[in-house]
């Protein structure tokens, strides 16, 4: 009520203030007048245009996030469906019951940052946006050493909950979850529950994605099999591959999920696998960074890239150990 008197009296002045000014100069005096007010606001529609601005929209643009993931995300069918489902059904709803919370596994290179980084452009185009309101928290960097996580399970949760108060539709982002101090992650549990709000905070809207080496010898396992039973990656079950992961880094030491009371009670809403690529999957990979970098997309060059960082750990040399992860440096050498 206060803002709406303010903002009255604001406008009242305005007239007395240009009474003796021409037609156009008052105009422009009363259109001056609303810019500034409009980028004052904390929620204007002008400061979200111009500036950066949490995002309260009720959906994610979800056309453009499929186009990227279908153009940019190679060899992973599995993964890009869920995730476009997952985002899809969380942004449509317009009270969500508890936040939207997706833990990705896998080997090194097959993506899992890669479309956590898509998602965060899509969600806030913006690069200052970005920088706010989208959090990412590297296991080995802020919680290094284990005898401190007292400390480690005070400051995330101090983390997210003031995060969440200035931005309910905010991104948080754990890369190297198998590296993970033990028993930290259940911190943060409250905020993952099925709640309205905790002390005034609500968490319904936020986003949680959690990034996992832990589980991808399991996939490999399971798209071995298939491979060696002459079927092709697409049929691999997905509702197979999630009981399995599910429990798999419950009962691995190496997860960060090890025993995890998230897991106990169903608080993570997809476990999303991401499988091994393949030789035509690297391929395209560099066939994407030569066109990114403004390259022709000579096929004799990109054989020779993909021949060149291809690393074939298993004796049937299907798989690429090291995926796209050093697609780029690879083509910066090459071209």
């Amino acid at each position: 009520a206060m803002k709406l008197l303010n903002v009255a009296g604001f406008f009242a002045l305005v007239p007395t203030l240009v009474s003796a000014l021409e037609p156009i100069t008052t105009s422009l005096a009363f259109c001056g007048a609303a810019v500034m007010w409009q980028l004052f606001s904390p929620a204007s529609w002008l400061k979200c245009r111009f500036l950066e601005c949490c995002n309260m929209k009720d959906t994610l643009d979800i056309p453009a996030l499929q186009m990227a993931l279908e153009q940019k995300v190679f060899g992973q069918h599995l993964a890009t469906q869920v995730v476009l489902k997952a985002l899809s059904a969380h942004s449509r709803d317009k009270q969500p019951r508890k936040p939207l919370v997706m833990s990705f596994h896998g080997w090194t290179g097959t993506g899992k940052t890669f479309v956590s980084k898509i998602i965060a452009r899509n969600l806030y185009q913006r690069h200052e946006a970005r920088r706010r309101f989208v959090h990412q928290y590297d296991a080995v960097l802020h919680f290094p050493h284990a005898e401190h996580i007292k400390q480690y399970k005070k400051q995330l949760q101090n983390w997210i909950r003031g995060n969440v108060s200035i931005c309910p539709r905010s991104l948080f982002i754990f890369s190297e979850m198998d590296q993970m101090p033990h028993g930290l992650i259940d911190s943060i549990m409250p905020y993952l529950s099925h709640r309205e709000a905790i002390n005034g905070v609500y968490y319904g809207k936020a986003i949680f994605l959690f990034l996992n080496n832990a589980g991808g010898d399991k996939i490999i396992e399971v798209a071995l099999d298939h491979w060696r039973r002459q079927k092709g990656r697409e049929e691999i079950p997905l509702t197979d591959l999630q009981s399995m992961l599910s429990a798999e880094i419950f009962n691995n030491r190496n997860s960060g999920f090890w025993k995890s009371k998230l897991i106990q009670n169903n608080l993570v809403d997809y476990f999303i696998p991401f499988l091994p690529l393949e030789y035509k999957h690297v391929k395209e990979c560099i066939q994407e960074e030569l066109r990114y970098q403004g390259h022709q997309e000579d096929e004799d060059l990109i054989i020779k890239i993909a021949l060149a960082m291809s690393d074939y750990p298993s004796e049937d040399r299907i798989y690429s150990s090291k995926g796209c992860k050093t697609v780029a440096s690879k083509v910066n050498l090459a071209t």
